[in-house]
């Protein structure tokens, strides 16, 4: 066969691809995605190209996009060369204030100005903010309920609990054609600094914002079952009873609780899917191909 056919179907695959994404385009053009990046897809160079140029492509093809990133396996590299162990308590870090030092030079410095440059030199105009500036994210002293000794609660230190958040520099950013980049960190009514989980923070600024989805980013394939099957559509109702029944667990209930919440108040859909697949983001978006959950708000 001469490679003249096989460049057309693949012309015609590309054509029929583009045809594919343009209901979701129009659909979602003007609108807020809120996208929580973590994970392999903040490691693995492949696939950090591919999710920046995703979210260069959504934003000019004229939806407004809004990452908060996490820094989990940075933070951890950086307190294991200073012979510091990290702890977690139900998926929450354990933040003492020389942790938090730390917490906040990886994630307000390092990680968020490595995102905002990836976004950048993928032709998009990042930048970068802390839950501090423009008192973005208000925060208090989370404590967690202590499940061996009801009525106890657990101090976790320097951890945050959103008290209110301020879109008003978020809309400001999206109006001038620049992509927010935000690292999830609070500061209290003292001025106090608080680290808080990044899923917390996109499913609150995913509802504040009205957005049209949350997309949260895993280095699993989705929500799975008992079997480890991947469930690719869910109710807020079958996540309260994965729950109780201990399906849900560790890292994935900050996650699965933010993402509950979220569509529960406004945001249309909210999207766990898996960040090692190459623009997982685009396949989850513009086409009939997601990979990954989709929580419906009812």
């Amino acid at each position: 066969m001469s490679a003249e056919p096989v460049a057309g179907v693949a012309a015609v695959v590309k054509a029929a691809i583009l045809a594919e994404a343009l209901p979701y385009i129009r659909k979602f053009h003007g609108k807020t995605i809120v996208v929580k990046y973590g994970g392999n897809a903040m490691t693995e160079e492949r696939l950090k190209q591919s999710f920046a140029r995703d979210v260069v492509l959504l934003k000019l093809v004229g939806m407004n996009v809004v990452v908060v990133h996490g820094g989990g396996p940075q933070i951890e590299s950086l307190l294991a060369r200073v012979g510091k162990k990290g702890e977690f308590i139900q998926g929450m870090r354990v933040t003492d204030a020389e942790t938090m030092d730390m917490v906040e030079m990886v994630l307000g410095g390092q990680v968020n100005k490595d995102v905002v440059n990836l976004i950048n030199q993928a032709g998009g105009k990042a930048v970068g903010l802390t839950g501090k500036d423009g008192g973005l994210i208000r925060a208090k002293k989370l404590l967690l309920p202590n499940k061996e000794s009801p009525g106890d609660q657990i101090d976790v230190g320097q951890v945050g609990d959103i008290t209110a958040i301020d879109p008003s520099l978020i809309g400001l950013l999206d109006s001038g054609a620049f992509i927010p980049v935000i690292a999830p960190i609070g500061v209290g009514a003292g001025g106090e600094t608080y680290n808080i989980n990044a899923d917390v923070v996109a499913g609150k600024i995913a509802e504040i914002l009205k957005a049209e989805k949350l997309v949260l980013l895993t280095n699993t394939p989705g929500v799975l079952d008992k079997n480890g099957a991947l469930l690719t559509g869910i109710t807020p109702r079958d996540i309260d009873d994965m729950a109780a029944d201990g399906t849900l667990s560790g890292g994935m209930l900050p996650k699965i609780a933010s993402a509950l919440d979220a569509a529960r108040n406004g945001v249309k859909s909210v999207h766990i899917i898996d960040g090692r697949a190459e623009h997982a983001l685009l396949l989850e978006i513009l086409t009939d191909h997601g990979v990954g959950t989709m929580i419906r708000s009812h």
